[in-house]
Order: C-alpha cells, then structure tokens, then sequence
C-alpha cells in the first residue's frame, strides 16, 4: 500500500511538471521547467522556505510543526552536494516560541547566517523576537542574537555593497501600530533603526531587498489590509527616503533575486484564480510583475529561495498541492519543494 502511494504521488508530481512546462511553452514564454523534486515531508507541516549556496553546498531551510501556526514550530536546515539528495544537518528549538519563517544570507565575513523569529509563548512583554544564528559550516550553529525591537519582525536581512545588513521589521504587537521600520546592522548582530516609520498602509509586512551597483535599493513589500495590494519601494544612501508605488496586485511571501543579464526575477504567492507560487518579471521602474510560470503547487503555499547557478534558477517553496482534498478542503501535510528552472 504504501509503495503504491509513493508511486501514485510521484505520477502526479511528474504530470504537474509537464503540464506546467508545456503551458509556458505555448505561451511563448522563455522559460522551462527542468525538474521538481520533493524534498522532505517529515512534519505534518513544513512550510516557509529559504535557499542558499555556501562554500559549494547547497542549504534549505524551513519552519516544521503540526500546523500553519502551532507552539512547536522550529527550523529545519537541510544540505546537499548535487541539489537532488538532501539530508538533515540541523534543528533549531525554542522552549519558549514557535519559531518561523526561516531565512538564509552569508555575512561579508563569510559565515552562514539564518534568520528566523519566535511567535513568543507568553506575549505579557511583546509577540514576537527576530533572531539570527551564524554558523562557519551551516551544520553547528551559534545561539541566537536578538535582532531589533521585541514585537518587531524582521522579515529578510539583505547585505547591500558596503557590507550592511538591511532589513524591514513589520511590527505584530498593537493591531493599531502597523508600521514597518527599515533596521541597519554593521554585522547581523545589533541592529539599529534607520527609519522609524516608511508610512505604508494597509498592514505592510514581509519584505525584499535588492542592492543595485549603482547603490539604489528596491523593495519589494507585501500589505494584507485596505485594497491588499504589493508595495514597490526606490530609494538611494542612506536609504531614509523611499518613493512607493502600488504594484496592483496582491502578493505573498515575496522575494526577488536580480539575474547576470540584469533582469529581475520574483516568487511569489498570487491569489487571483487559484492560489500558486508563482515566478515573474519585474519591472523595477514601477513594479510592475509579469507572471511567466506557476510552479506545482496549490492549497497552502509559497514562501521561496532564489539562487541561479548553473544557468538555471533554483527555487525552493512549499505546498499542499499534493495532498490537498479539494473537494473536502481538507487540510492534509505540506512538503518542501526545489524547483529547477531553465531561463534563455
């Protein structure tokens, strides 16, 4: 019984994959879905993802726990040398949270460093505290350093030209204080607030940064109040001025990676239709996206890691699409996901 059910999952997995390969051909888009692999499924929930080279290995990580939001969430990382066998280096627990939304960078010094935060257990002195791990190998790894104010959290540090941590900190305690402040840290250790508000409304919240050569920062920002709708910000040094442009679409766990033929490149969660993680252009004069292919997935989903290597995009996600009863919309376990994408 259980051989069949492995068979039989891994013929859907197969036909999402050609399915979406041969839809983005025909749509004339430059893009093909190479291979999707199935990575680890070992928690009944294993969600929000990140990806990562160091040192000519491959590292993914994720939050595991019993469901989308539990006590026990804790993160996951995995290695693998060829990018299709993946193993388990690492497990990272709090007694006192439910850690989250995991999130990988390497420091100008060279180490590994996992960004993470805890949904506090006793929320009497705030709700959550960002944290970030260091780690020379990406299997042992430091304590955790408290990153910025206790309530705020840091969704994703971005490392800019002169070797400083950016990173957007939404705050989650008092529902009538939704602001997002832009944190500065020379090391990933202290941070600092550099703007103490970017005055968006509608509930902004998780975050991306790039860094261009010329120094001019892009921000791509998701909102989840009022019309729902992304946020594209511009700014240059020192970044304490942002211009803001309504993306026009509604976005999820957003990120973005700039490619070496300088195109911008995003997964994201799309709501329209059916829900998907989804990859799209960028046009980073308005924000512009442009959906070029939706990944196998549905139900609970998105989250990703971008990293291009090898002329192919890589692209680690999660996603339920596989187990979801959607008649009965039954809530069945979510996988971790690594994509491989040709892009000409």
């Amino acid at each position: 019984m259980q051989a069949m059910k492995r068979f039989w999952i891994g013929c859907c997995l197969l036909a999402s994959v050609l399915g979406a390969t041969m839809q983005q051909a025909g749509s004339g888009m430059a893009a093909e879905l190479v291979r999707v692999d199935r990575i680890w499924d070992q928690a009944h929930h294993n969600a929000f993802t990140d990806l990562a080279r160091f040192k000519g290995q491959w590292f993914c990580v994720f939050r595991e726990g019993t469901r989308h939001v539990s006590d026990d969430g804790s993160l996951r990382v995995l290695r693998s040398e060829d990018g299709s066998k993946w193993g388990s280096v690492a497990l990272i627990e709090s007694d006192d949270s439910d850690l989250r939304d995991a999130k990988l960078s390497v420091t100008p010094d060279g180490k590994l460093m996992l960004s993470g935060a805890g949904a506090l257990h006793d929320p009497s002195e705030g709700s959550h505290q960002s944290y970030n791990w260091f780690s020379d190998d990406g299997v042992t790894w430091t304590d955790p350093a408290d990153a910025g104010k206790r309530s705020d959290w840091l969704w994703r540090t971005s490392w800019s030209n002169d070797g400083k941590a950016y990173s957007v900190g939404y705050h989650t305690g008092d529902p009538a204080d939704r602001r997002v402040r832009l944190y500065k840290s020379d090391d990933g250790r202290r941070y600092d607030v550099l703007v103490d508000n970017l005055g968006i409304e509608g509930y902004p919240n998780e975050s991306s940064i790039l860094f261009m050569e010329d120094d001019t920062a892009y921000c791509m920002l998701r909102r989840d109040a009022g019309s729902k709708t992304g946020m594209w910000g511009v700014a240059k040094p020192p970044y304490t001025d942002w211009t803001w442009h309504d993306m026009g679409v509604r976005i999820g766990g957003p990120h973005m990676i700039r490619l070496p033929d300088g195109r911008f490149v995003a997964a994201v969660r799309l709501y329209d239709q059916k829900v998907r993680t989804s990859l799209c252009w960028v046009d980073p004069e308005t924000g512009e996206l442009e959906e070029f292919l939706a990944l196998p997935s549905g139900g609970d989903t998105s989250y990703a890691g971008l990293v291009f290597h090898d002329n192919r995009l890589w692209v680690s996600y999660y996603s339920q699409h596989e187990s979801l009863d959607e008649e009965t919309e039954t809530d069945f376990t979510t996988a971790i996901y690594v994509a491989q994408v040709k892009l000409d």
